[in-house]
């Protein structure tokens, strides 16, 4: 009698894109559509953010709640300072611990790694032990927006400036077949897009016509002075300090791939979709379906998930294959 075939291990590597990561939602949820669930996730930067609130089991609650965000919103979220970064990220973590479960990577049933810089020595770190949403902070560090954090004693830095599609830590955690999501491919040159902007500039016109106080109008004088240059023909600070970042990583992510490509490359088109575009999640997260969609019989040929697969089909021959291996996770 001949053995039952083993299907492969899939592992799905996020990228680094700051809001253009909102597509790897789109992404993950279609994939499981198709009956695709990968047993291994690692994850740069939003891809950290993103892949750790899927194996923490809490992606469609995340989705509902980033498809709501209002340019006001996302701005509120954001704790501004100029020591170190623009955003801190304490008011944006401290939300995500406080409206969603925490659990420890050990404990997950999918593994799971968060990569990150080491700002000393310039390191790739795998972070695979300890709470989630501290792995995912510690990757999510891009230069000239959100501050370094520190994490076990070692100041981190965005995973994107050493890998920026973590496909080797999807290898080395046991993926025979990785999917890798590629943000990068799109040169952005801004930290909002033009209509993100002029939304904005009208909430700070109406806060001045409607004589709001003078905190309100604060605020928002300062996010249109952060979005804009002093000179409109030439670009600002943050602008270049966005475009050197994406340059850089688009470079970085060519290089380490072509050493060691993944079976499948999906790469969102966002076209005008910039940094800081966080409260455009719906065109992100139908844009990572479409693409899903677009190529559903390469991953089906790659993943050997036949059609008409459901998700729990899957997750039932994945433990089975977890249990043989001595993998099993606690119950």
């Amino acid at each position: 009698m001949k053995p039952e075939h083993k299907p492969p291990v899939v592992g799905l590597a996020l990228g680094s894109g700051s809001a253009r990561g909102w597509s790897h939602i789109g992404i993950i949820l279609e994939l499981e559509a198709l009956g695709v669930r990968p047993q291994v996730i690692a994850g740069t930067s939003v891809g950290a953010l993103v892949g750790g609130v899927y194996v923490a089991g809490q992606l469609r609650e995340f989705a509902d709640w980033v498809c709501k965000l209002t340019v006001r919103d996302v701005f509120g979220l954001m704790d501004l300072t100029l020591t170190g970064g623009f955003v801190k990220g304490e008011r944006l973590f401290g939300f995500f611990n406080e409206h969603h479960r925490n659990p420890n990577i050990e404990e997950l049933e999918q593994r799971f790694v968060s990569v990150a810089t080491e700002m000393q020595s310039g390191r790739e770190i795998w972070i695979t032990s300890g709470p989630v949403w501290a792995a995912a902070r510690a990757s999510c560090a891009m230069p000239g927006l959100f501050t370094p954090v520190k994490h076990e004693d070692r100041w981190m830095l965005d995973g994107g400036l050493v890998n920026p599609v973590p496909v080797s830590a999807c290898r080395a955690l046991g993926a025979d077949v990785v999917i890798a999501v590629n943000l990068n491919a799109q040169l952005v040159g801004s930290h909002m897009s033009s209509a993100s902007r002029a939304e904005a500039q009208r909430e700070a016109d109406a806060e001045e016509k409607q004589g709001g106080d003078g905190k309100n109008r604060s605020f928002w004088n300062k996010v249109v002075n952060y979005l804009q240059s002093s000179n409109s023909d030439t670009p600002s600070f943050f602008d270049s300090v966005a475009s050197s970042v994406n340059i850089m990583q688009d470079r970085l992510t060519r290089s380490r791939m072509a050493g060691d490509p993944p079976e499948i490359t999906l790469i969102p088109r966002l076209d005008d979709f910039a940094l800081m575009d966080f409260h455009r999640a719906g065109e992100a997260i139908e844009e990572g379906r479409r693409l899903v969609r677009a190529h559903e019989s390469e991953i089906r040929a790659w993943t050997g998930v036949p059609a008409g697969t459901d998700a729990r089909t899957v997750q039932e021959r994945q433990l089975e294959v977890l249990a043989a291996e001595g993998d099993e996770p606690d119950a």
